[in-house]
């Protein structure tokens, strides 16, 4: 069976996974069964053996500290902290603010996040309010100025297995959320795929099957829970 060496250390590890902690809280909609649930995936799933304390927002200051001696480090750590933001479909405002004071500390430059803000609400409504309109045709025309996110998330390095783990059990393995609501017996609304409403969706996916890839084929470890 073939076995993969850790690239990260635990104090890496620690940090990293607060410093995610901090995005998925920073618009202040996460509840206590939110909470517990991510701490299960951090502690219990990814890191058993590393110290999360009260798996608290962590500083950028400190975070820099822990991980910002190697740009190589603090890149992927940037692209999985920008992946939690966009993962429910919307970017916020304090998530880009929260990455913008993450970028100026690990010394990132934020050209990728100038690019993000297109999806903010703020700048849809200023389209909206421009009478600008795509057809369903020119639907990649209309994500075409998310070309550089989507081509940074895909080079994401994938060279640890608990970053691998986050991965898998982050994305879901099925486009999540599709269904009808009903009332009375009528349909009443559709509420359309994550995948419809996420243009960065395929990269996620993509970044999870990588993942995939790399626990199976460099790790040995079997896959199959997440499939």
């Amino acid at each position: 069976m073939a076995s993969a060496a850790y690239l990260y250390t635990s104090e890496q590890i620690s940090v990293w996974l607060r410093g995610l902690l901090t995005i998925a809280w920073a618009d202040g909609h996460f509840d206590e069964e939110e909470k517990a649930l991510i701490a299960s995936l951090t502690q219990d799933a990814l890191s058993p053996t590393t110290e999360l304390g009260a798996l608290e927002p962590i500083a950028p200051d400190e975070l820099a500290a822990a991980l910002g001696n190697d740009a190589r480090t603090a890149e992927n750590f940037l692209r999985t902290a920008v992946m939690v933001a966009i993962a429910d479909g919307t970017y916020s405002t304090p998530e880009d603010q929260t990455l913008r004071q993450f970028c100026q500390a690990l010394g990132q430059p934020t050209a990728v996040l100038e690019t993000l803000c297109l999806t903010l609400p703020e700048h849809q409504v200023e389209v909206q309010a421009a009478d600008v309109t795509v057809s369903e045709d020119d639907s990649e025309l209309a994500i075409a100025p998310l070309r550089p996110v989507r081509e940074w998330l895909d080079q994401l390095e994938i060279a640890d297995p608990r970053v691998a783990h986050f991965l898998c059990k982050m994305i879901p393995s099925q486009c999540p959320f599709e269904r009808d609501v009903n009332l009375f017996g009528h349909k009443v609304v559709h509420i359309p795929p994550l995948c419809k409403l996420n243009p960065l969706y395929e990269q996620l996916v993509g970044l999870r099957f990588r993942a995939l890839s790399y626990l199976a084929d460099d790790c040995g470890e079997d896959v199959a829970p997440y499939c």
